[in-house]
């Protein structure tokens, strides 16, 4: 993509692209996974990325550890 190209050096417009990506390919129908809050969160991640891009990078490192974290052991048996 001729877009892509223009960003390649860009560390941060990368890392967005990657979390697009993974929020995009997140299954809609499973109950553990919240999609439109979790789009929602990185639209805002996006937008702030405009004005203050190392705050906005300091928000995408904790979006994509919660990404990477399973959320379905959060509530074990005995809970």
């Amino acid at each position: 993509m001729a877009a892509d190209d223009r960003l390649e050096d860009d560390e941060l417009a990368r890392r967005l692209r990657e979390a697009h990506r993974r929020v995009r390919l997140l299954p809609a129908s499973d109950p553990a996974v919240d999609k439109a809050r979790l789009a929602r969160r990185y639209l805002a991640i996006c937008d702030l990325a405009k004005r203050d891009p190392e705050r906005a990078a300091a928000r995408l490192e904790a979006f994509l550890s919660a990404l990477d974290t399973p959320r379905n052991d959060e509530n074990t048996v005995g809970d």
